[in-house]
């Protein structure tokens, strides 16, 4: 494997708190690489060491070579960084954004790559309106062209999706597909399991840990429980009393219940015994593949 990002026990507090307890996995050449949990478990605060905006209290990084600790200023002409926040000029127009940020790059002729980046991310018949003009999803595709005007190797993208709509979330996922094909390599982080799975490889991140890393097939595949979606009511009558009264680990989806068996031949007719017996009406059930949000919540129940 091509490893264009190589992280070694990666470490950073915040005077008591550990935000990033010595984290270590690696990123290959041309992939989605994720790096998903919840607000708090240390992604963005990875994301700020490996760009260099943070110092690690200890550990190391490799980018595309390059020391993360001795070699920085080679680091960040290789690299391309969109926040959480949009953080562009809002009373300057997408061409004025593009061209600043070219500015800052050192990139003398530009305005190809503009024109270019304009179509790929369908801003063109926009580029005279002002940042702060745009909606959310038109703000989140000027802040990526503003990131590529450069030709970076590498982009970090800090939870790009986040309240952005649907529509411009599944066009900004076309815009990153499509990066992949130009060799780009893309290190996202992300609170959203759906997006994990359109990810090469992730790692599962919670209170500062990695908790799992490697494709989302595999991280599904190394759940040993199996997965019993139940439909019943009153649904939430029936997760609090396997809850309280049992030991089995148990999500709830609306009217469905998502719980997890050792063994379903063996489990199954003691969990619906136990329902019926407290009144609750059983619909329907089937045994499911587990999906990433079975397998993060098993193992933070697990650690916990």
């Amino acid at each position: 494997m091509n490893e264009v990002i190589k992280i070694e026990n990666l470490k950073r507090s915040y005077g008591d708190i550990v935000a990033v307890n010595g984290v270590s996995y690696s990123v290959a050449k041309g992939e989605m690489f994720g790096l998903v949990g919840p607000d708090g478990a240390g992604k963005t605060t990875t994301i700020r060491m490996l760009i260099g905006l943070l110092k690690p209290d200890s550990g190391n990084a490799q980018l595309l070579g390059y020391d993360l600790r001795t070699q920085k200023n080679k680091i960040k002409d290789e690299i391309g960084y969109l926040s959480q926040r949009f953080s562009l000029y809002g009373d300057l127009t997408i061409d004025e954004n593009i061209e600043f940020f070219a500015d800052i790059h050192g990139v003398k002729n530009f305005k190809e790559r503009r024109n270019e980046l304009l179509e790929f991310t369908r801003l063109t018949p926009f580029r005279d309106r002002l940042a702060d003009k745009l909606s959310g999803g038109m703000k989140q595709k000027l802040a990526l062209a503003c990131t590529l005007i450069h030709k970076p190797k590498i982009i970090f993208l800090d939870e790009p999706t986040t309240g952005v709509d649907p529509v411009s979330r599944r066009d900004f996922w076309k815009i990153l597909s499509n990066l992949l094909k130009e060799g780009i390599t893309i290190f996202m982080t992300t609170p959203y399991l759906d997006e994990a799975e359109r990810c090469n490889r992730i790692a599962l991140m919670n209170n500062g840990e990695i908790i799992s890393w490697d494709t989302p097939k595999k991280v599904k595949a190394s759940l040993k429980e199996q997965i019993v979606e139940i439909v019943c009511s009153p649904s939430r009558e029936a997760y609090n009393t396997i809850k309280a009264n049992t030991d089995y680990e148990v999500q709830m989806y609306g009217d469905r219940l998502n719980v997890a068996l050792k063994s379903y031949d063996d489990e199954y007719a003691k969990l619906e015994k136990h329902l019926t017996e407290n009144n609750i009406q059983i619909v329907d059930h089937r045994v499911i593949t587990p999906s990433l949000e079975n397998v993060f919540i098993h193992l933070i129940s697990k650690a916990s």
